[in-house]
């Protein structure tokens, strides 16, 4: 899909950047061009992160330059960055939710009305971002509050703010990990429309098909290296994945062979959350997938059964046995444990080092008589950094230092230490290279091996027809069946859960 012109419009000339004993960046040099969308690639901790940081200004590189058309600058601050034309929608978004939809796009670049100084021209501001909003085709009220809007359409409000600031050049990390497979296409058919304007796309995503569909040129990194940039047709997959893992990985190796045990986890007519009437089982075992699209009560209905809301009527078994889950405390006593999709705000604590983080539910079982058992805090915490490949100088520094990859990977530590005997994952692999996916696959197979009851809810629907051993299919915050095996497909799935039959 390369029709792109051949103007350079950023140039990043031998960067390098060094942390605390990690070389993040190794003069890296890349060409983005004019109109193209330019793919990001690499496992985590590869250096993709720091180098959008350096271009979007919140970081300084310790060699190199950066040279924007005729420009050139050794370093960026994040409103050069904004001045000169570049934007960055990262991961989390930067919007503040109690404000309007005109009022986020135009923060910090209010005109003074001519009538009345320092009085805020409400009616000017809404026009303006409605003539954005249309020029970007979208059906967005601009008086809408961001509290009340979707995950979507909080990403489109984003790319308004770029586009009305004239940004040149927009940086997308990871865009269409919390969208469905409708609001994805809508984001790929924005980006198609801003390529024609002439914007400038660096997309980073972990997931390789989306490239195949967007990207126009790839460019590999592998710790802190620039190993590859070439068109995308010019490469397959498994090319991609050698360079980005510097050995062979084969994608989705999964096959449930071992032997499924009694009943380990039982809901009945569980209501709450706006969930209705949901009951289900899930086998020692057994790895029960949960699908649907965004608002459909996935979510909801684990953070009931996790104890962090609560049911409004409805039973829980654990093992056969009722048991009341009124906060989390109470789920893990019963041996439940929860990986949320939002491991920031609730899976870890990015303030402390990642060896607390991963003992911090098993700190009663490492511990005589209030002293830590140093010993086997350390055994523990080295076998998790091993198995799941954490990337980290030390396991004493905080979480908040590491790549959102690894961060997901010390929550999924933290549970794997607990040795709990039902596990939900909740979106596991968001934001996980390809390498590291398989690892986690690998992991799910062990745990569920072991007769653990594995309850899964992926919006990656390869991930979820591979791994799981049957699905359960939810549509506004209700069961609508539940598939076998041998009855999975994607179309199936897709149509269950937008209720087209």
């Amino acid at each position: 899909m390369s029709n792109t012109v051949d103007n350079v419009v950023l140039s990043v000339q031998n960067i390098s950047k060094r942390y605390a004993g990690i070389q993040a960046l190794d003069n890296v040099s890349i060409d983005f061009k004019e109109g193209e969308t330019h793919a990001l690639v690499g496992e985590n901790g590869a250096g993709k992160s720091t180098l959008i940081k350096i271009i979007s200004g919140a970081e300084i590189p310790d060699s190199g330059r950066l040279v924007f058309k005729d420009q050139t600058f050794e370093k960026l601050s994040p409103h050069l960055a904004q001045c000169i034309g570049i934007a960055t929608i990262y991961q989390e978004f930067n919007l503040f939710p109690t404000l309007s939809v005109a009022e986020n796009i135009f923060m910090g670049d209010e005109i003074l009305s001519n009538e009345r100084k320092y009085i805020y021209n409400k009616k000017y501001y809404i026009e303006k971002a409605k003539k954005v909003l249309e020029s970007m085709k979208i059906n967005i009220n601009p008086v809408e509050l961001i509290e009340n809007m979707t995950t979507a359409k909080m990403q489109l409000v984003e790319i308004a703010k770029a586009i009305a600031k004239n940004s040149k050049i927009l940086i997308m990390d990871e865009p269409t990990a919390p969208l469905s497979t409708k609001e994805t296409e809508d984001l790929f058919e924005l980006i198609g429309r801003l390529k024609q304007q002439g914007v400038t796309i660096i997309y980073i995503s972990h997931r390789l098909d989306e490239l195949y569909q967007i990207a126009d040129r790839v460019t590999v990194m592998r710790d802190g290296k620039k190993i590859i940039t070439t068109k995308i047709e010019d490469i397959t997959r498994q090319e991609l994945i050698y360079h980005m893992t510097n050995r062979k990985v084969e994608e989705i190796e999964f096959e449930s062979t071992w032997e499924k045990g009694d009943v380990a986890f039982e809901a009945q007519g569980l209501c709450g959350n706006g969930l209705k009437d949901i009951s289900f089982k899930v086998r020692r075992g057994e790895i029960l997938g949960i699908g649907g699209l965004l608002g459909a009560g996935r979510t909801e209905l684990a953070r009931i059964i996790f104890g962090a809301d609560k049911a409004e009527s409805g039973k829980i078994l654990v093992h056969g046995k009722q048991v009341e889950i009124k906060s989390p405390k109470d789920a893990v006593f019963f041996g439940i444990a929860y990986v949320p999709e939002d491991r920031k705000h609730h899976g870890a604590i990015l303030s402390l080092p990642i060896n607390w983080n991963i003992t911090l539910p098993i700190l009663k079982r490492i511990s005589n008589k209030g002293f830590l058992k140093k010993k086997e805090e350390n055994a523990i915490v080295d076998n998790l950094k091993r198995s799941l490949r954490i990337k980290a100088a030390s396991m004493s520094q905080n979480v908040e230092s590491l790549s959102g990859g690894n961060q997901q990977k010390v929550v999924l530590a933290k549970w794997l230490a607990s040795k709990a005997s039902i596990l939900i994952l909740d979106e596991p692999t968001r934001g996980v290279d390809v390498g590291a996916k398989q690892e986690i696959y690998n992991l799910i197979a062990d745990i569920a091996k072991q007769g653990k009851a594995v309850i899964l809810i992926s919006s990656d629907m390869g991930e979820l027809l591979n791994i799981s051993d049957r699905l359960m299919v939810l549509r506004e915050k209700r069961i609508v069946g539940f598939l076998e095996k041998n009855e999975f497909s994607q179309n199936r799935v897709l149509a269950m859960a937008s209720g087209v039959y």
